[in-house]
C-alpha cells in the first residue's frame, strides 16, 4: 500500500503499535544536498507492506509511537543511514533496533553482505535488481520501484526470524547487544562542524601549524554548505582545502593559486577564507590541534600486527565469524601500540581472541605451521 495523505499514515501507525516487529528501508538522494533527501520510507509490521511518500504526507513525527514501543523491534539492514535520517525526520532513535547485516557477520557471512545476498542465502529468494539505481525524486513512481522498494523490507522479519534461533542455537544473542545500542547512540550521529577536518582526505601530511589552519577551512566549508543545503565538494573539495593549506594562503590571489579555486569560490568567500587560514596559521603553537593517532600503516607495528592478524583469522574462521567482525585493523595497530581500550579486548571478543593476542604480544604463545595450517602453541614458563 502506498501512504500518499496523513490520515493513511496515522492509521497505520494505530495498526502497527500491536506488531512484534516493524521492519525499515528508506530510498533517499544525497548527491546534489548536504543534507538527505528522504524520497521514500518502506516499512513491513507482522502482516503489512505500506510505503510512505514523504512529499505527500505533512508530519512524519506520528511515527514517534512505533519508533519509542519498548515491544516492537525494529528491524533494519545496514542501518546507519536509515537511522540518521529517521532520526532527523521523526526526532527520536528507533528502539530496540536488530540489524541483519551486523548480524550476520556472527553467522558466517561476509562482514558487509548486502540485503540481495542474504535473502537469497538465507531465504532462498532471488531478488529483482532492476530498479537499484534509479532517480527515486521523481513522481509518479512505477509499478516496478514500488515492488523494489517493497522488496526491501518484505523479506526483513523472515531474516530476523531465522537469524535469530541461529544465534540463540550458538549462544550468541546478546553478543551483538552493545552493536545495536551503538547503531541507536545520539552521540554517534553528532556532526561537529570544529572536528571535521580530522576526517580530510591527505590530513596527515599537514603539520601542526596547518592542522590548525584546515581546522578553521574545514568548519567554514561545513557551515557554508550547511546554509546551502549542497555537497561539502561544491564549497571546496577536500584537495583544495589541503593545497590551501600547504600552501598557508593569506592572499586571495595565493588562496586563487589553487587549482579550480577561483570557480569555486565568489570573492567575498574566498575573502572569509583567508581570514580563515589566518587564524588558524597565527594559533600559538600550544593551542593547535593534532592528530589522535599515526596512520595505520606505521613501520614500527607492521610485524605485531600480521601475526595477530593470523591468529584472529584462525579464531574467525574456527568460529565462523567475519574477520572485521572480530578484530579490525585499528584494533590491532592500537593493541601494538600497547593501548587496550578496545573492542577485540571486550566481552565475546576477548573471549574468543582478545586475551590470546595479549599472550602473543607478551610471548607467551607462539604461532607455526604444521602441513599447511596455522598451528597456536603456548610457550614454556620463563
Amino acid at each position: 500500500m502506498l501512504i500518499t495523505d496523513q490520515g493513511q499514515l496515522e492509521e497505520f501507525v494505530r495498526g502497527a503499535i500491536s506488531s512484534q516487529v516493524l521492519a525499515i528501508d528508506t530510498e533517499f538522494l544525497r548527491e546534489k544536498t548536504y543534507y538527505p533527501k528522504l524520497c521514500l520510507l518502506q516499512m513491513q509490521t507482522d502482516d503489512r507492506t505500506v510505503l510512505v511518500d514523504p512529499f505527500a504526507v505533512r508530519d512524519l513525527t506520528v511515527l514517534k509511537p512505533l519508533f519509542a514501543a519498548p515491544g516492537l523491534l525494529k528491524l533494519f539492514h545496514a542501518g546507519l543511514q536509515d537511522i540518521e535520517i529517521l532520526y532527523h525526520a521523526v526526532g527520536i532513535m528507533p528502539r530496540p533496533v536488530f540489524d541483519t547485516q551486523i548480524a550476520a557477520a556472527l553467522l558466517g557471512h561476509t562482514q558487509q553482505i548486502g540485503y540481495g545476498a542474504l535473502v537469497s542465502s538465507v531465504c532462498g529468494v532471488p531478488l529483482k535488481k532492476t530498479d537499484s539505481y534509479t532517480d527515486w525524486s521523481r513522481r509518479p513512481l512505477s509499478r516496478s520501484q514500488l515492488d523494489y522498494a517493497a522488496d526491501d523490507v518484505v523479506y526483513l522479519p523472515k531474516l530476523h526470524e531465522k537469524m535469530a534461533a541461529e544465534l540463540e542455537r550458538l549462544g550468541r544473542t546478546h553478543w551483538l547487544d552493545e552493536d545495536f545500542a551503538a547503531l541507536v547512540d545520539e552521540a554517534n550521529y553528532a556532526d561537529d562542524a570544529r572536528e571535521r577536518w580530522r576526517r580530510l582526505k591527505r590530513v596527515n601530511q599537514l603539520s601542526r601549524k596547518q592542522l590548525a589552519a584546515a581546522r578553521e577551512v574545514v568548519e567554514w566549508r561545513e557551515m557554508r554548505a550547511r546554509k546551502a543545503n549542497i555537497p561539502r565538494k561544491w564549497v571546496m573539495s577536500d584537495e583544495q582545502v589541503v593545497e590551501a593549506v600547504k600552501r598557508e594562503a593569506r592572499t586571495i590571489d595565493q588562496l586563487f593559486m589553487v587549482r579550480g579555486m577561483h570557480e569555486k569560490l565568489s570573492t567575498a568567500d574566498a575573502r572569509e577564507v583567508v581570514g580563515a587560514l589566518a587564524r588558524g596559521l597565527d594559533l600559538p603553537a600550544d593551542q593547535r590541534p593534532a592528530l589522535d593517532r599515526p596512520s595505520k600503516n606505521e613501520a614500527n607495528v607492521d610485524v605485531e600486527v600480521d601475526f595477530m592478524s593470523a591468529l584472529v583469522r584462525l579464531r574467525a574462521r574456527q568460529n565462523n565469524i567475519a574477520f572485521q567482525t572480530l578484530a579490525s585493523h585499528n584494533d590491532l595497530a592500537a593493541l601494538a601500540r600497547g593501548y587496550r581500550d578496545v573492542d577485540v579486548l571486550r566481552g565475546w571478543r576477548r573471549d574468543i581472541v582478545g586475551a590470546e593476542l595479549l599472550d602473543l604480544l607478551a610471548g607467551n604463545i607462539s604461532l607455526s605451521m604444521e602441513m599447511g595450517n596455522l598451528t597456536v602453541t603456548k610457550s614454556p614458563q620463563r
